[in-house]
């Protein structure tokens, strides 16, 4: 299934990939160069950029593991979350890597001349989204013979990523991948806080207006009581049958869902 955002991600990075190679190949036009993220103290910084970099890959095998994996990750996340709340996710991902790159350059940890491209960064964070909302859910993952559990494989790759970033083998940019992920763990954790602080808010609301003062009387008429029992009668079904699917999950994965139960998430997510 291909959800809305995904798939304008999607089209959107590989048009970039397409634009800009046509550009090389043409008119020897390095439009990677142009659009990529360089050290903001560098005269070639341009604050667009910061935007831009996102959707600038380098070859064909670095856009098709991240398009694969946005593919892969995205989708199921954008089900849960609703579009829009996984836009501001994705973009705030690409924004943590971009600024965790920027300190690594300014403090010596990363060569001040490199500059970043790609959707690397947002898509680490995606990733890191479903270790933390399904992180029982089992991957096979490519040489590995046997599955993991989505939480073991994040926190192996966020090792990974950190070992690799200081060692400074290699022209990836491990600082950035590890911006997007560190940005998209306190996305969530503040997203966490703020729907417990309003459960609990509504709480304390719904007990204030049920309380009675000696000289006050409130009183319904039959219709309003009995629109207010269905109505409270058919949240509580909806609310229900969402807890058993987010159970379901918990339990057996999210691949166990069947095309009904994904579309009840999927449009809960959207309300």
């Amino acid at each position: 299934m291909m959800t809305k955002a995904v798939k304008w991600l999607l089209i959107a990075n590989i048009a970039a990939f397409i634009i800009s190679a046509l550009f090389e190949l043409a008119l020897g036009i390095h439009i990677n160069a142009l659009l990529g993220l360089p050290y903001v103290g560098s005269p070639g910084f341009l604050p667009f950029q910061i935007i831009t970099h996102m959707f600038m890959h380098g070859d064909l095998w670095h856009i098709f593991f991240n398009m694969f994996a946005l593919w892969m990750f995205g989708r199921i996340m954008e089900q849960t979350w609703g579009w829009k709340k996984f836009l501001i996710y994705y973009f705030v991902c690409g924004l943590g890597a971009a600024i965790i790159q920027e300190i690594g350059q300014a403090i010596g940890l990363i060569s001040p001349y490199d500059y970043i491209i790609g959707a690397s960064g947002a898509v680490m964070g995606i990733m890191l989204a479903f270790g933390m909302i399904y992180p029982n859910e089992k991957l096979f993952i490519i040489p590995i013979p046997f599955p993991l559990k989505a939480k073991y494989l994040i926190i192996g790759y966020a090792i990974y990523e950190i070992i690799l970033g200081f060692l400074q083998l290699d022209k990836v940019a491990h600082f950035a991948h590890l911006g997007g992920m560190l940005f998209g763990f306190l996305l969530i954790l503040y997203w966490r806080w703020k729907s417990k602080k309003g459960s609990s808010r509504a709480s304390h609301t719904k007990w204030r207006t049920t309380s009675t003062h000696p000289n006050m009387t409130v009183s319904y008429n039959k219709n309003e009581r009995s629109r207010d029992y269905e109505y409270n009668a058919q949240k509580k079904e909806q609310n229900d049958e969402i807890d058993r699917i987010l159970d379901k999950i918990r339990r057996d994965g999210y691949a166990s869902l069947s095309e009904e139960e994904r579309r009840k998430l999927f449009e809960a997510s959207n309300k």
